[in-house]
């Protein structure tokens, strides 16, 4: 108070001297393209923001008015997200599905019918060739009249490929030429941005647009991959989109964060119909903070998502996708035998999986591979179309294909899948028996092996899923079998009785995909309530859960990663794990910055600094921010500023401030210092100045420092001894010891 009072009389005498900040610069507060945001101060804003309209809302009728509004924004904003998340999901379902029976044929009634439909208003099926239809042709009956004959399967095979090349082709040239961003699932980039990373344009409206369109060919094209993790960027630019129309979530990141939380929640529920488990999606796999709040708002925008998407009935079957099922026989206890098996299989594929997939992309980036994309595209999908057509199953969809698997076989299938058959003429002893029995009619008959090949065969050109489906369903039909042929036997005693199903094979699909999916994903709790929320029924929840943890469990023998974090350290993104466990007894001082033999740490002092030399400290060094000191010659730390804010503000004290110059006086501190009246004004920067930057000891254990990190989401730390600062340690750091910890390549946290 004495150093303020000494310097009034020195104000009022310098009329020039002014405060920047006393109305906002535009731009402060903001962050460039690959950074990460400062979470306290983003939260740290938001409450200050609440506690000013809650002041106001008690002055006036207006205010008031505005307050409510202000809290209603959120699940309006919420209702929007999940009308058009729902809309955009139910269009790419009709679409994908048209554009792959488009391979195929055309609807003469109508081209925008897919298969069908073209056949439902038919009266011309037969219960056992139901997909065979006058109103559908197929592209030789149309080209060349041939309706039968070698001529017919060459003409069909010539126009798969050529369909599957032409989306796949436009694919690639829409991400190319008008939005890269759009390639891949996006939940790698999704996770880093909520944990609170700058990428400038990965949920923008041109990635929206080409994702939407590109997820329709790139499916349609017949290449061995789902929507289910697209439909999340989806949701995502969804929400990010909507945000700049709030104005509270467009200028406050951290509450945009929260939003794309509820938005990943939302994608998972269009793309497998699981609001609940869309909600523990995000909370499990991809957030990084988490309130309760935004668990509520997820929960309303994956319901209103789920609604939407209901109403549209993209697969004209009442349900939100096209692979719900419904079982009613119970399992027996010594099923969970196959089912830990197949949990097995599933974190093995995973593990391998994963590394099979990292391998190709390290050398598609440290090759020249990587240089031609459209002629990798078209190769891929040249070669895919070539192998996929001769088998049926390869032939149709992932979501087709995923619902033929599951299919608990009634009597009006027609599928090959449910090819029993109760003619046991040639067969004799106990297979005889069997057929006196009653349950000849689930015994396996030539349709059902040709099927089982052909499916033993397609486990090599389709997604995760789908492969634990396909060996799910091989070893329940295998099961389903041991148990009719020796039904007699004490193992199987009581499994199987006349008129009844003894063994669901559809169930043995469903839990092989849940193994797949988990041991690919490292996903657990939310993968189990996706799946219940598929089948409708509690009783095959023990199951699911025995298949997912006995799927993570291998998985994580062989490797801790899941698909994802293993392409966010791929590409270096800055994220810190939060399952990653620090067990080093490391100290700050073995990590912060400077080290020996660097240079001086570079800072600026509260005042005695010029315009001149700030701007020429900026230009030379490329920080994201500095920490101010009392002087050099005493370190004391006074706080940090961010670079971007500092560079902000001097270009409008330059532009609007009458009278700088670059001998201009730069002052951080809060009382001014005396200054002659021939002096040039002082740009007083301290409201842009953090005066509570977090900061560590020493001998601060790293193991701490890296827990404040994870848990506030900092971007730097301070390290100071009895006041005065040595070093500082930032987000980047870290990730390069703790890759450094592990053997691995600090250089490689760098943004790729």
């Amino acid at each position: 108070m004495i150093r303020c009072s000494v310097f009034i009389g020195v104000m009022s005498a310098h009329p020039k001297l002014m405060d920047l900040l006393d109305d906002t610069v535009p731009g402060i507060g903001t962050y460039e393209d690959f950074n990460t945001i400062d979470w306290v101060r983003e939260k740290s804003k938001d409450r200050d923001r609440h506690r000013e309209i809650t002041n106001k809302s008690k002055q006036s009728t207006v205010a008031l008015l505005f307050s409510i509004s202000d809290a209603f924004s959120g699940w309006l904003l919420m209702l929007l997200i999940g009308l058009m998340s729902g809309a955009l999901a139910g269009g790419i379902d009709i679409a994908a599905h048209w554009m792959t029976d488009l391979k195929e044929g055309v609807c003469l009634n109508g081209l925008w019918f897919n298969h069908e439909h073209c056949c439902w208003a038919s009266n011309e099926t037969t219960f056992q060739e139901r997909d065979k239809c006058p109103q559908w042709k197929s592209w030789a009956e149309l080209m060349v009249g041939v309706s039968e004959g070698p001529g017919l399967y060459v003409v069909n095979y010539f126009m798969y490929m050529c369909w599957a090349l032409l989306f796949a082709f436009l694919a690639v040239i829409l991400v190319r030429a008008f939005a890269p961003y759009a390639c891949g699932s996006g939940i790698p980039e999704i996770k880093t941005v909520l944990s609170g990373f700058i990428i400038r344009g990965y949920l923008g409206k041109w990635t929206l647009i080409i994702k939407t369109i590109t997820l329709v060919l790139a499916v349609s094209s017949g290449l061995s991959l789902g929507k289910e993790g697209p439909l999340v960027h989806v949701a995502c630019c969804c929400a990010n989109i909507l945000c700049h129309f709030f104005t509270k979530y467009r200028r406050n990141e951290a509450k945009r964060r929260e939003v794309l939380s509820a938005a990943s929640a939302v994608g998972v529920s269009v793309a497998f119909g699981a609001p609940i488990g869309g909600v523990l999606f995000s909370l499990e796999e991809v957030s990084y903070y988490f309130p309760l709040k935004t668990l509520w708002r997820s929960f309303f925008a994956a319901l209103v998502a789920a609604f939407t998407l209901r109403s549209i009935n993209p697969f004209g079957n009442s349900r939100l996708v096209l692979f719900y099922v419904e079982f009613h026989t119970p399992w027996h206890l010594l099923e969970l035998i196959p089912f830990v098996l197949l949990g097995i299989f599933g974190g093995l594929w995973g593990a391998f999986f994963i590394r099979a997939n990292i391998a190709w992309c390290r050398l598609r980036k440290n090759t020249c591979l990587g240089h031609y994309p459209v002629l990798e595209v078209v190769v891929v999908t040249l070669l895919t179309a070539f192998l996929a057509f001769p088998i049926e199953y390869t032939r149709m969809s992932s979501s087709e294909l995923i619902s033929e698997l599951f299919n608990d076989c009634g009597l009006l299938d027609s599928s090959k899948l449910c090819g029993y058959t109760s003619n046991s003429g040639s067969a004799s002893g106990s297979v005889n028996a069997t057929a006196a029995n009653g349950l000849g009619a689930r015994l396996a008959g030539p349709d059902l092996y040709t099927a089982m090949w052909q499916l033993a065969l397609a486990l090599l050109f389709i997604p995760s899923m789908a492969v634990g489906a396909i060996a799910g369903r091989l070893l329940g039909v295998c099961m389903e079998q041991l148990a009719i042929r020796h039904h007699e036997r004490d193992i199987f005693r009581g499994w199987c009785s006349p008129g009844a199903d003894c063994i669901t094979p559809g169930l043995y699909a469903m839990v092989g995909a849940a193994a797949c999916l988990g041991g690919v994903t490292r996903m657990t709790v939310s993968l189990v309530v996706i799946m219940f929320e598929l089948t409708g029924g509690l009783e095959y929840i023990v199951p699911l859960m025995a298949a997912a943890m006995t799927s993570k469990w291998v998985a994580d023998a062989l490797g801790r990663e899941s698909i994802y974090e293993a392409h966010i350290r791929l590409n270096g993104y800055p994220f810190l794990e939060a399952k990653e466990e620090f067990r080093h007894k490391t100290l700050a001082t073995d990590v912060m910055r400077p080290r020996r033999g660097d240079p001086l740490l570079s800072v600026l002092t509260e005042s005695g600094m010029t315009v001149e030399e700030v701007e020429r400290l900026i230009a030379d060094t490329t920080y994201s921010g500095f920490p101010v000191v009392i002087s050099q010659q005493s370190p004391r730390l006074v706080g940090f500023v961010l670079r971007r804010d500092l560079v902000i503000s001097l270009e409008n004290a330059r532009r609007n401030q009458e009278g700088v110059v670059s001998m201009s006086p730069i002052l951080f501190t809060e009382c001014d210092p005396p200054m002659s009246p021939s002096a040039p004004p002082a740009v007083k920067l301290r409201s842009i100045l953090d005066l509570s930057p977090f900061t560590v000891t020493v001998h601060t254990p790293m193991e701490i420092v890296v827990d404040i990190f994870r848990k506030l989401g900092l971007r730097q730390c301070l390290v100071i001894q009895n006041g005065r600062l040595l070093g500082i340690i930032t987000k980047k750091d870290i990730l390069k010891h703790m890759a450094q910890m592990a053997n691995r390549d600090p250089d490689s946290i760098l943004f790729n």
